[in-house]
């Protein structure tokens, strides 16, 4: 299930590392690709958010509507880390501690460091290259998106046909949980 609160986290970790800002397009691809770190380490996504192919590669769903502002934000969510900027960036509104990011664990963390420590130097647009060139999963869409179902993440991957059964299963039944909890809030 989609956690705003989490990928805002994400998001806010990115751009402390990032100096407090960052083109929103290599946000997306960072969180992306970490999202997809998740996926092939855990089975699950650290964010809950569905993965798409758009134009300028894949991407998570929600988190791209929230970054454009297409969709609103909960109290704690986007808006109260992030904002917009001119020139398709975004900014943290306040600096950030490990302590602040309190809807992620450590090993989410490690994953974050990690993706940070691999991509965070590339430039907006080698970024957008390199996940068309190394996500097998993506899809040009010819201007519009579909959804990248998750096996086809794990496959991507180079997960065994095994391996894709069980984290499939795994993630249709955290999708399951995920809804029952939602309805009893």
């Amino acid at each position: 299930m989609f956690s705003e609160e989490r990928v805002a986290q994400m998001a806010a970790f990115f751009l402390e590392k990032r100096g407090g800002r960052m083109a929103y397009i290599k946000l997306i691809k960072l969180l992306y690709l970490a999202d997809r770190s998740a996926m092939g380490k855990w089975g699950e996504s650290m964010s809950g958010d569905c993965f798409v192919s758009m134009p300028q590669g894949p991407v998570l769903s929600q988190t791209y509507d929230l970054i454009c502002g297409m969709e609103s934000s909960s109290e704690a969510g986007w808006n109260h880390w992030i904002q917009g900027e001119t020139n398709y960036e975004v900014s943290l509104k306040k600096p950030v501690t490990r302590d602040d990011l309190d809807e992620l664990s450590d090993a989410e963390i490690e994953i974050l460091e990690d993706i940070f420590k691999k991509f965070g130097h590339f430039k907006r647009f080698d970024l957008v290259k390199y996940t068309h060139d190394h996500c097998s999963e993506w899809e040009e869409p010819h201007g519009s998106s579909f959804p990248i179902c998750p096996e086809t993440i794990f496959r991507a991957l180079g997960k065994s046909e095994e391996q894709v059964q069980a984290f499939v299963k795994q993630h249709n039944m955290q999708t399951q949980l995920n809804a029952v909890r939602s309805l009893l809030r």
